[in-house]
């Protein structure tokens, strides 16, 4: 079946990304649509011999089982000191290259491995990009059951409504951990890093779904090709075509 054009963007962001990939590297491999590109290409890439004792660390069970399949080799953060590389997707992302991420639910792990990464390399088509996160994506917030609604209540009196998150059938969705996904239509959100302190300092609240300072590579695909954005250590972007 031929791809449409935005799954043909999301594949081209993904070979841009997976050309990063090197022999011996210990890669993260993260969760969505986008993501499950560069996870099949790195098997493929691994089967005709490109590459060599790679070992990848999946951000969700569904991941793994993709992973799995592409015959590439897993292990867990528990088993590597770092990770060299991981390739994720977003859900929104503004010009800072800070992210909405949670879309499918896997922010947790999706974070954690993130952050024990060398570095970040995220993976979108343009319709992701936004000027200022919130506006075009819900905020995911994972919680415990327990005072899920009094967080929600306390979520909506920053601003905006809340809804949990809910599965085809009408049952609470429910992340890899276990915990439920509030989803939180923010609005606009000016300052990300002072509002993932503020959602980090709530009790009930597990994780959230703001990715700020992690991103240090985006790939943005584009009918005219793969845009190519850096995050240098002083903090400015480099644009590379």
């Amino acid at each position: 079946m031929a791809m449409t054009t935005t799954e043909t963007l999301k594949a081209m962001a993904a070979a841009a990304a997976v050309a990063l990939v090197q022999p011996g590297m210990v890669i993260g491999l993260g969760f969505g649509s986008t993501a499950a590109y560069a996870t099949r290409m790195i098997g493929e890439r691994l089967a005709n011999g490109e590459l060599r004792d790679i070992v990848g660390v999946p951000c969700a069970e569904g991941t793994a089982k993709l992973a799995r399949q592409a015959g590439i080799p897993l292990t867990t953060l528990d088993e590597v000191n770092e990770v060299d590389l991981t390739i994720d997707g977003a859900d929104e992302v503004d010009p800072q290259m800070a992210l909405i991420k949670g879309g499918g639910g896997a922010l947790l792990r999706e974070k954690m491995v993130a952050q024990a990464s060398r570095r970040v390399a995220i993976i979108v088509d343009e319709s992701k990009l936004s000027p200022a996160l919130g506006t075009r994506f819900v905020l995911p917030v994972e919680v415990v059951d327990f005072g899920q609604r009094a967080t929600a209540r306390w979520l909506e009196s920053q601003g905006g409504s809340v809804r949990l998150r809910l599965r085809a059938d009408g049952q609470p969705f429910r992340t890899d951990q276990g915990n439920l996904i509030l989803d939180w239509a923010c609005g606009p959100i000016t300052d990300p890093a002072a509002l993932a302190d503020r959602l980090a300092a709530r009790a009930g609240i597990v994780e959230h779904g703001l990715f700020v300072g992690l991103a240090t590579d985006l790939f943005v695909a584009e009918p005219m090709g793969v845009r190519h954005l850096m995050r240098s250590e002083c903090g400015t972007i480099t644009r590379n075509m």
